[in-house]
């Protein structure tokens, strides 16, 4: 079993910034991509950011140039920089990742979600 736990969530200002962190723990052999999904009220979940084993990143349009994703392959631990925040960043944002268990298992895993709201 692997577990995701999102922190970092809270109330912010438009213009301000939060940092999202995102630990993975369990029965953990390997972890290929990380990455933050979001959603808003009413909305489906989409993509926000996701990067590879080496480094390798990819953001929603809406999220370049203002998100900054990293993680700490020997921590097992994702990071979410954002931002120049906008009320319409306001939503829920969930961790995820891919994990290979010790038994050789793929896992698509994530968290529970850590409520973000960007209001003044």
């Amino acid at each position: 079993q692997v577990q995701l736990v999102e922190s970092g969530g809270g109330l912010v200002q438009p213009g301000g910034s939060l940092r999202l962190s995102c630990a993975a723990s369990g029965n953990i052999y390997s972890i290929n991509y990380m990455g933050w999904h979001r959603q808003a009220p009413g909305k489906q979940r989409e993509l926000v950011a996701t990067i590879s084993s080496g480094g390798s990143t990819n953001y929603a349009g809406s999220a370049k140039g203002r998100f900054t994703i990293s993680r700490d392959n020997a921590k097992n631990t994702v990071h979410l920089q954002m931002n120049s925040l906008k009320a319409e960043d306001t939503a829920v944002y969930y961790c995820n990742a891919g994990v290979v268990a010790h038994t050789g298992k793929y896992l698509g895993v994530w968290g529970q979600g850590t409520l973000v709201t960007v209001s003044s």
